[in-house]
Order: C-alpha cells, then sequence, then structure tokens
C-alpha cells in the first residue's frame, strides 16, 4: 500500500481505511451495512410519512416519533455512504472539511436523538401520571419547542468542536483507521496539545447523553411507581404496554454504544477491526430496528402500514 504521510505537513487531505486487515473481505461486509442503511431509509421515511399525512397520528407520542424517525435518517447517512464508497470503489479521500462536518452531523444527530428519547420518556410519564391533562400540557406549541430546543442543544454543544479542531495542525499522519470521522479519532493525529479537544468532549458527554440517561432513568421510576399504584392490573399491564416500544428503543439506542465504548477502554486486546465493525453497527442498528419495533408494538402504525399496502388490492 502507498504511504500517504508526510511529516512535517499540516494536511488538509486524509484516507480512510475502512477495516485495516479485511480489505479482501470490504466488498462482503458491505452487504448487511447497505442492506441494513436501505432498510433505515425505507423504514424511517414510510414512518415520516404515515405520520404526516394522517391526522389522526397527530398526538405527541407520534410527532415526537417523526422528529426520531428524522434524526435517524440523518444519522445514518453521515458515515454509511462514504463507507460503502470505501468498501466498494476505494474511495478513501477526505478533505480535513469534510471530516470535520461529518463528525460534527454524527455527533450533534447522536445528541439529538438522546434527547428525543427523553422527550418521549417525558411523554409517557405525562401520559400515565396526568392522563387527564396530558392533551392540555403537550400542545402543538410546546411539542414545537420542545423540538427545536432539542435540536438547539445539539448544535450548540457540538459547534465548538468544529473551531477546536480546525485551530489543530495535522502533522503526524493523514491516515485513519477508520469507516468515518471521529472528534478524539481524528485531534489525536494532531501535533497540539489536545487537552482541551479531551476535557471539552467529556464535558459534552456528561452534560448531554449522561444527563439524558439519568432523567430517562428517573422518569420511568416515576412511571413504575405510578403504574404499582394502579387499581387493577388490567390497567397496569396497559400502562406498561404503552412503555415497551420505547424502552426497546433506549436500550437498542443505548446499548451498541456502551458496549463500543467499554471494548475500547477495557478490550484492549480486541482486534481493530472488531472495533470498528462494532461502530457501524451501532450507527446502523437504531436508525434500522426503530421503524420495526414501532411497527410491530404500535397498533395505529401497524394497522396504517396494512391499509397503505393491502387495501387496494382488496
Amino acid at each position: 500500500m502507498t504511504s500517504f504521510n508526510h511529516t512535517g505537513v499540516n494536511h488538509m487531505i486524509f484516507y480512510l481505511l475502512g477495516i485495516p486487515g479485511r480489505e479482501d473481505l470490504h466488498v462482503w461486509i458491505s452487504i448487511p451495512l447497505f442492506i441494513s442503511y436501505v432498510f433505515a431509509l425505507l423504514g424511517n421515511g414510510l414512518l415520516i410519512f404515515i405520520i404526516l399525512t394522517k391526522s389522526s397520528l397527530h398526538d405527541p407520542m407520534y410527532l415526537f416519533l417523526c422528529m426520531l424517525a428524522a434524526v435517524d435518517i440523518i444519522f445514518a447517512t453521515t458515515t454509511e455512504p462514504k463507507a460503502l464508497a470505501i468498501f466498494w470503489c476505494n474511495s478513501r479521500e477526505i478533505s480535513l472539511n469534510g471530516c470535520v462536518a461529518q463528525l460534527y452531523f454524527q455527533h450533534s444527530s447522536f445528541i439529538s436523538e438522546s434527547g428525543i428519547l427523553l422527550i418521549m420518556a417525558f411523554d409517557r410519564y405525562i401520559a400515565i401520571c396526568y392522563p387527564l391533562r396530558y392533551s392540555t400540557i403537550l400542545t402543538h406549541s410546546l411539542i414545537g419547542k420542545i423540538g427545536v430546543a432539542v435540536f438547539l442543544r445539539a448544535h450548540c454543544t457540538i459547534f465548538p468542536m468544529v473551531f477546536l479542531l480546525k485551530r489543530l495542525t495535522f502533522c503526524r499522519t493523514n491516515i485513519l483507521p477508520h469507516t468515518f470521522c471521529e472528534h478524539i479519532g481524528l485531534a489525536k493525529y494532531a501535533c497540539d496539545d489536545i487537552r482541551i479537544n479531551i476535557w471539552y468532549g467529556f464535558f459534552v458527554l456528561m452534560s448531554t447523553v449522561i444527563l439524558d440517561v439519568v432523567l430517562i432513568f428517573a422518569s420511568y421510576v416515576l412511571i413504575l411507581r405510578a403504574v404499582f399504584h394502579m387499581p387493577s392490573q388490567e390497567a397496569r399491564y396497559k400502562a406498561l404496554n404503552t412503555c415497551g416500544s420505547h424502552v426497546c428503543v433506549i436500550i437498542l439506542f443505548y446499548g451498541p454504544g456502551i458496549f463500543s465504548v467499554l471494548t475500547q477502554r477495557f478490550g484492549r486486546h480486541i482486534p481493530l477491526h472488531v472495533h470498528i465493525l462494532l461502530a457501524n453497527v451501532s450507527m446502523l442498528a437504531p436508525p434500522m430496528l426503530n421503524p420495526i419495533i414501532y411497527g410491530v408494538k404500535t397498533r395505529q402504525i401497524r394497522d396504517q402500514v396494512a391499509y397503505m399496502f393491502f387495501s387496494k388490492k382488496k
């Protein structure tokens, strides 16, 4: 392989290697990734279309689900097209600006999705603990403001990373052993002091994702306390069933990410290609499976899908 190292210069072009050591399997690896990406686009696109076109699905829960589906499309699209270009066309080159833009939208969409999962937990809390006030509390106006606040939080916290990265001089190497760009993954190849990048990344993680997890956990503690005080077993089952889809999505979203972080921190003996594959699974699994989870467990969405595809055949 041709070396792209030019020690002593400020690199403006980088080369993503894909999965080092598994170049002969790139085409085979790309097949499940491509299928997952297509399913993510079709599933979330169908979900958005159904919710926006059916007035009966304009309740808060479905509007939040529509936001989640839109973010899932962005989340998957930030990395997978470039990864597939590497696997299929050996298109490894990416500019510094392109790399920064990729990680910007990747991180901001991740934080946006975390925020949406939090407000969906809040939605379930209001629906179960204050059912008679549900429609008066979660008005369309408030939903719009909450959605704007979630996206502003994500972009405002990630935006400083652009300047933190652009100030660096990348003179060590311009070869990135991955399928996509990451904040610290890129910063560690700079010749400058990156402690501020590390500490800011830690601050963003603690003030967004970790905070969201704590608040989601607190919401479900309150939800469970309310459920177990309900008079009948049927009412308790119905209340818990309305949370089933959301809990599955929460586990699916945070689970692979936590597992990937743990393997990077403690799995020193795990090969690099396994870490990269886990990172790609973390990026694709939630967008691909979220529409399936809600489609299977939510009767209203399931009925609309069935009506759309089978009503014309009758």
